[in-house]
C-alpha cells in the first residue's frame, strides 16, 4: 500500500481543524497509509531543520510560497507517478515562521497552494483535500468537479 507522511511543525489547537484533518486521513486510508509527524516548533525554521530533516521518507515535496504551482489534476498526475514508482511521499508543512532553506534545499519538490499566506494549521486541512483529491482523481471517481 502507498504510504504518505505529513511532516508537520506545531500542534493544532483548534478541534476543527483537527476533525477536518482526521477526515481527509481516513478517507485517504483507502488508497495509502497516511502518518501525520507532527514536530515540535522551535525558535526559528533553522531550529526546527534536524527534527524535519529527521521525520521525511521517500520524495519530499516541501510547502513553499515560491515553490510551483499545481492544478488538482497536475498534482495527481505527479502522485500518480511516484505512486507507481513505489515511492514513499512525505509533504512538508512548517511552523507559522516557514521553512529554513536547508529544508527547501533538500526537498525533492517546492509546492505553492498560492501567492496568499495560509495559517499553517488550516494548510494542513487543504493539504490532506486536495491529496485525497488527487487519489481520488487517479482512481476515476466522481469526487472532482
Amino acid at each position: 500500500m502507498q504510504k504518505i507522511n505529513f511532516v508537520v511543525v506545531g500542534k493544532i489547537k483548534e478541534s476543527f481543524y483537527r476533525e477536518a484533518v482526521a477526515e481527509y486521513v481516513k478517507r485517504l486510508s483507502r488508497f495509502a497509509k497516511v502518518e501525520i509527524k507532527e514536530l515540535a516548533e522551535g525558535v526559528s525554521p533553522d531550529a526546527e531543520t534536524a527534527d524535519i530533516l529527521r521525520a521525511v521518507r521517500g520524495y519530499t515535496i516541501a510547502l513553499a510560497i515560491e515553490g510551483e504551482k499545481y492544478s488538482s489534476e497536475k498534482l495527481a498526475n505527479k502522485l500518480q507517478k511516484l505512486c507507481d514508482a513505489g515511492k514513499e511521499i512525505s509533504f512538508i508543512i512548517g511552523s507559522s515562521c516557514g521553512l529554513s532553506n536547508d529544508v527547501k534545499q533538500s526537498a525533492d519538490c517546492l509546492m505553492s497552494f498560492s501567492d496568499m499566506t495560509f495559517p499553517h494549521q488550516l494548510m494542513r486541512v487543504i493539504l490532506a483535500e486536495q491529496v485525497y483529491r488527487a487519489f481520488m482523481i487517479n482512481s476515476g471517481a466522481t469526487y472532482h468537479k
